[in-house]
C-alpha cells in the first residue's frame, strides 16, 4: 500500500513561516511526482505546486509563487514544502499526493490527475 504523511502544520502569524513534510512509504517504484494541495472550509481543492521526480522541476499556483518552496530528498522519499510570508489566506488544509506521471505536466494542478493522497495537516494563519 501507498501511504502519504503530512506533517509540520500549525497556528503562525501573518508574515511568519512553516515548512510542510509529506513522507512517502510503500512504494515500489518512487518514481512519481509529487503535488500539493490545498482546501480551506467551503472551497474547492486548490493546486499549490508540483515537483518532477527525475528532473526536479518545480511548479506553483500563482497565489503562492515567490513565497512557497517545494523541494524534494529522494532518498528519503519526501517532500517539503517551505511556506513564507504566510497570509490569512493561506489557512488551509493542505495535502500531499503523488502525480500519475513522472514529471509534472500542464494539468498539475487538477486533483484528478492525482493517484494517492495524504490525510492533511492543518495550516492556520491568524493573528
Amino acid at each position: 500500500q501507498v501511504q502519504l504523511v503530512e506533517s509540520g502544520g500549525g497556528l503562525v502569524q501573518p508574515g511568519g513561516s512553516l515548512r510542510l513534510s509529506c513522507a512517502a512509504s510503500g512504494f515500489t517504484r518512487a518514481l512519481y511526482a509529487i503535488g500539493w494541495f490545498r482546501q480551506a472550509p467551503g472551497k474547492e481543492r486548490e493546486g499549490v505546486s508540483c515537483i518532477s521526480r527525475s528532473d526536479g522541476n518545480t511548479y506553483y499556483s500563482n497565489s503562492v509563487k515567490g513565497r512557497f518552496t517545494i523541494s524534494r530528498d529522494n532518498a528519503k522519499n519526501t517532500v517539503y514544502l517551505q511556506m513564507n510570508s504566510l497570509k490569512p489566506e493561506d489557512t488551509a488544509v493542505y495535502y500531499c499526493a503523488t502525480y500519475r506521471f513522472g514529471v509534472c505536466t500542464s494539468a498539475w494542478g487538477s486533483h484528478r490527475e492525482y493517484d494517492y493522497w495524504g490525510q492533511g495537516t492543518q495550516v492556520t494563519v491568524s493573528s
